[in-house]
């Protein structure tokens, strides 16, 4: 039964066994890159393409050696470097772990996880560099302001104006929206579920209010009439940044609306990722605390006294939040009278 035991069957017992310690993004990860393919995409008519560990995971634990490892790695850099590099890395951790494990220990080779020449076909990882400049504010808030679906719009906005990730955004709750206190309360992708507090802005406030009245009006008779033939009922969404399409109910792929935008404006591309580059980048303008910056954003503490003696309370980070929006708003020649003091 050693002897037979499939990658596959080893990989399921490892992702059970491991995700209350990951955060839900790192194992999906887990299941995406080890994904057969073939089904169909959610959106659109395309099949699911295979992830880059399909191929072992269809191969006996005893026949993961360096050898075919070497061989698999040769192959899906040519095609998708950086998700080979990241499948590499995870198929290391799991080859350590079965090696731990009584069931599946002597397995796989761990020569795997020190041969050279396999890392070898590793690419070097490239910096990112995508960022918004200060002068081209005026032309992507415009070009996202413009957009006719005011969830995307916002959203974008509230990527650059808070600097999160943009699956911490997306997975914003109702809930987590303090309009009183002004604060937003973010699944944070290290610290989990409700893991960071961060200022919630005037104008974002503003936009955010605007969607939440859109989002609790009554849709029209017909609309009622519709879901009642389908057997369901109408509610409001729980979700800020809902979508009437995804499987889940949230925004899932405004990938598409952020790239029209900066096609309109006739800007570079800049991934959503960059957007939150352009926040920690466009924050020195105002002459922000790094430890501010970092904070709202979610990294971890890089010197000792940011580690050990800085706890910033909420309203501190909502005084220099504010200037940060306010200066952007400058920038993008936006006319907003906040009315906080």
């Amino acid at each position: 039964m050693r002897q037979d035991m499939l990658v596959r069957e080893a990989w399921e017992q490892y992702l059970l066994n491991r995700k209350d310690k990951w955060s839900d993004r790192h194992l999906q990860d887990h299941m995406r890159l080890a994904e057969p393919g073939g089904r169909m995409a959610l959106k659109g008519k395309r099949q699911i393409v295979p992830g880059p560990l399909a191929s072992l995971m269809v191969l006996r634990l005893s026949e993961l050696t360096k050898d075919t490892v070497d061989a698999w790695l040769a192959v899906e850099v040519k095609s998708r470097p950086a998700r080979a590099r990241l499948a590499f890395s995870l198929l290391k951790a799991f080859i350590t772990w079965s090696q731990e494990q009584v069931d599946y220990e002597g397995l796989a080779s761990p020569e795997v996880c020190t041969n050279k020449r396999i890392r070898e076909h590793l690419p070097k990882p490239k910096m990112k560099v995508d960022c918004l400049q200060r002068e081209q504010l005026a032309a992507w808030f415009r070009a996202v302001r413009s957009h006719p679906n005011p969830v995307i719009s916002t959203y974008l906005q509230g990527l650059l104006i808070t600097g999160a990730r943009r699956e911490e955004l997306a997975g914003l709750r109702w809930e987590d929206v303090d309009f009183r206190w002004r604060q937003l309360v973010l699944d944070d992708k290290v610290e989990g579920t409700g893991g960071r507090t961060i200022p919630l802005t005037p104008y974002l406030a503003r936009l955010l209010m605007i969607l939440k009245e859109y989002n609790e009006t009554l849709p029209s008779k017909r609309r009622l009439l519709t879901l009642q033939k389908m057997g369901k009922s109408w509610a409001p969404s729980p979700w800020v940044f809902h979508s009437k399409t995804s499987a889940d109910g949230k925004i899932a792929e405004p990938r598409i609306a952020h790239n029209e935008a900066l096609q309109t404006a006739e800007l570079p591309h800049i991934t959503l990722h960059g957007l939150r580059r352009s926040f920690g980048t466009l924050s020195e303008w105002v002459e922000v605390p790094v430890g501010v910056v970092a904070q709202i954003q979610g990294h971890k503490p890089s010197a000792i006294a940011e580690k050990h003696y800085r706890r910033r309370p909420l309203d501190l980070l909502r005084m220099w939040h504010d200037k940060i929006e306010t200066w952007m708003l400058e920038q993008a020649g936006i006319p907003f009278q906040s009315s906080v003091d």
